[in-house]
C-alpha cells in the first residue's frame, strides 16, 4: 500500500489540489517531479489520501477561522471523485503543539494511534504533498519524498496557483471593500466546488470576514484622573508573571481577550505561550497613556504572537466583539474599579456583555480583590505608632504639589496613615468607617468593622496613586458574594475542592503579609474580656467562569 499525506490547516481546498491530486492518482507516483524537480523512481499507483488537519484543536482565530467538523465535511465532499478512482481518504485531527523541530515526527506517530496502527507512515510507504517551505523541512529531515503542489521553486519561494490561504485572504479583502465574498474573483476561480458549498451552506466567509474585522474604536478618558501611570505600569510588570502563573492552566485557545491590559505585560507573557501560538490576543485599554505604550511596544516588536491587537476603549460603552465569539476573556483588577467608580449595577452590565460574547463552554477568568467572609465582624486593630511619625497627619498639598505627597505619606507611622485614611477615604461618597478607639490593657487598640479594617489594609501602602486609591473600594464582596453574582448572570464557576488551585478560590497574598501588614498592623477578636490574635484576611480572588454548553 502506497499513501499521499496532505499535512496542512485544510482552511479551504482548491480547485488546483483537486486536479494536481488527480493527476497523480491516474498516473501514479513514477515521474512526479517531487520539490528538487527530480522524478520519483516509486513506480506504485496510490492507494489513498491520509488528510491530516493540523490546529485541529483551534478555531475561531484568524489563522484557524473554520472549525475542524467544517474543514472535514468539506474533505468528505472533496473526496468522493477519488474514491470512484478506487483511492480512500483518511482523515485525522492533529492538534498544535507549538513550534518544534518534531511536528513531523509527532504528526506521523499521532496518524499511527489515531488509525490503532492501521496506517504506520515510513519514507517507503508515503510521500508527503507541501507546499510550505518550512513544513517541507521537517518532512524532509525524517526521509520522506515531497511532493510540491503549488510550490515551484523551494529557494525563491514561488507558486503556481492560489493557495488555500490565499483564498482566506482573498475573502478578507472583499469584505473591507463592503464586497459580496461569494462574487470574489479569486475565491470563485481556485475554491473547489466542496469549499464553496461548505462556505456558503454555513456562511463560513461572513464569519472570517467577522474575525478578521477590527473593533470599532472610540477614544475614550480613563475612569479616574488622579492615577500616576508610570507607577500604575510599573505595577502591572512587576506583578505581571505572578498573575500569569495564575491563570495560565486555565485559558483555553482561540480568541483571547485581556480587558483593562494596562501596558501589555500580560499579554506578552500571553504571547509567548506556544500553546497559544495560533491564537489572537486583544488587549482593550481605556487610558491613553496605556494603551499609547502597548501600540509603541508592538511597533517595537514585543509581541512574540503577530495576531496580538490593542484597542482603546471604555469596555462598558457597548459590546465590541460578535456574540459567542470570543475564547477567553481575562480581567485583572478591573472589576473593583468598575464597583468602586460606577456601582453595581455597572458591574452587572460588564458581567452581562461578557457573557454574551463568550462562546459556549469557554472562560472568563478574573483575578481582583476581595473582602473576607465575616465582614461585618467587630474586631480590634492594634497598630504601630513606632514606624513613623504621629504628628502632622492631616496636612494638605495642592495639585501642583501632589509629588511631594508621597514623601510625606511615606514618614507617617501606621497609626497616622490610618487617621489619614479615615479622612480621605471615599470622602465624595460620604462613606465613612465606624470606629472608635479603646484601651485595653494599657494599649490602644481601634474597634472596627472587618470589612473597614481591610479597607485600611488592603491600601495604606499604595502612596504614589493615594488619592486614586483611596476612592476605590476593594472589600465589598467576599468570595460567595462574588460566586452568587456570577450565577445569577449565567455563569458557572469551576471549582475543584479536591484541589483548590485547579479552580475559583480565595488567595492570600503572603508578600504583602510579610512585607506590608506584618509589624504594622494586628488583628483581634473579642471573646468574654481577653482579645484573641486572628489571622491576617484573604487579599484576593481568583474566578474562573465558564458560560455553559
Amino acid at each position: 500500500m502506497v499513501y499521499l499525506l496532505f499535512p496542512g490547516r485544510h482552511i479551504a481546498l482548491t480547485e488546483f489540489q483537486r486536479k494536481y491530486l488527480t493527476k497523480i492518482i491516474k498516473e501514479g507516483l513514477h515521474g512526479q517531479l517531487d520539490v528538487n524537480k527530480k522524478p520519483l523512481a516509486m513506480g506504485q499507483k496510490v492507494n489513498g489520501i491520509i488528510w491530516a488537519i493540523t490546529s485541529a484543536n483551534h478555531s475561531n482565530t484568524r489563522r484557524n477561522p473554520i472549525p475542524t467538523d467544517k474543514r472535514i465535511e468539506a474533505i468528505v465532499t472533496f473526496t468522493r471523485e477519488f474514491e470512484n478512482m478506487g483511492v480512500q481518504s483518511y482523515i485525522y485531527g492533529i492538534d498544535d503543539v507549538g513550534a518544534t523541530g518534531r511536528f513531523a515526527d509527532y504528526c506521523v506517530k499521532k496518524i499511527e494511534v489515531q488509525s490503532e496502527g492501521l496506517l504506520k507512515l515510513t519514507p517507503k510507504n508515503t510521500v508527503v504533498v507541501c507546499s510550505t517551505p518550512s513544513v517541507i523541512a521537517l518532512y524532509k529531515k525524517l526521509g520522506f519524498h515531497i511532493l510540491p503542489a503549488e510550490l515551484t521553486d523551494l529557494k525563491k519561494i514561488k507558486f503556481c496557483a492560489p493557495r488555500p490561504w490565499d483564498i482566506v485572504l482573498a475573502i478578507v479583502r472583499s469584505g473591507q471593500q463592503g464586497m459580496d465574498w461569494r462574487k470574489e474573483k479569486v475565491y470563485v476561480k481556485n475554491a473547489a466546488d466542496a469549499t464553496k458549498k461548505i462556505f456558503e451552506k454555513y456562511k463560513l466567509g461572513d464569519k472570517i470576514i467577522e474575525i478578521h474585522s477590527d473593533p470599532l474604536l472610540s477614544s475614550e478618558g480613563d475612569i479616574t484622573e488622579t492615577r500616576n501611570y508610570n507607577t500604575y505600569s510599573r505595577a502591572f510588570e512587576s506583578s505581571a508573571q505572578r498573575k500569569y502563573d495564575l491563570i495560565k492552566k486555565f485559558l483555553l485557545p482561540g480568541r483571547i481577550v485581556d480587558i483593562g491590559c494596562g501596558p501589555g505585560a500580560l499579554i506578552k507573557l500571553l504571547a509567548e505561550n506556544d500553546n497559544l501560538r495560533e491564537s489572537d490576543i486583544y488587549g482593550i485599554e481605556a487610558a491613553r497613556a496605556l494603551f499609547e505604550e502597548c501600540t509603541y511596544r508592538k511597533n517595537r516588536g514585543d509581541f512574540a504572537n503577530e495576531n496580538v491587537f490593542f484597542y482603546q476603549r471604555n469596555i462598558l460603552s457597548g459590546t465590541i466583539f460578535a456574540r459567542n465569539s470570543i475564547n477567553t476573556f481575562i480581567t485583572m483588577a478591573l472589576t473593583h474599579e468598575i464597583f468602586s467608580y460606577q456601582g453595581k449595577e455597572k458591574l452587572k452590565k460588564l458581567m452581562s456583555q461578557i457573557y454574551s460574547q463568550l462562546a459556549h463552554g469557554s472562560r472568563w477568568i478574573n483575578v481582583d480583590v476581595v473582602g473576607p467572609e465575616n465582614k461585618n465582624e467587630i474586631v480590634y486593630m492594634k497598630l504601630n505608632k513606632k514606624d513613623g511619625r504621629n504628628t502632622d497627619w492631616n496636612k494638605k498639598f495642592p495639585a501642583s504639589q501632589q509629588n511631594k505627597l508621597k514623601s510625606y505619606l511615606d514618614g507617617m507611622s501606621t497609626f497616622a496613615k490610618f487617621l489619614r485614611f479615615e479622612t480621605d477615604f471615599r470622602t465624595a461618597e460620604r462613606e465613612k468607617a465606624k470606629y472608635k478607639f479603646i484601651k485595653m490593657g494599657g494599649t490602644e487598640y481601634v474597634k472596627i468593622k472587618l470589612e473597614d479594617a481591610c479597607e485600611f489594609l488592603s491600601k495604606k501602602d499604595y502612596t504614589d496613586n493615594w488619592y486614586s486609591e483611596l476612592h476605590e473600594r476593594f472589600c465589598f464582596f467576599s468570595y460567595s458574594d462574588w460566586k452568587k453574582l456570577y450565577e445569577q448572570s449565567g455563569f458557572r464557576i469551576i471549582e475543584d475542592r479536591a484541589n483548590v488551585e485547579n479552580g475559583s478560590r480565595e488567595i492570600k497574598n503572603n508578600w504583602i503579609i510579610e512585607n506590608r501588614w506584618k509589624n504594622a498592623v494586628e488583628l483581634f477578636r473579642k471573646f468574654g474580656s481577653k482579645l484573641t490574635k486572628i489571622d491576617y484576611p484573604v487579599t484576593n480572588v481568583i474566578i474562573v467562569a465558564e458560560k455553559p454548553l
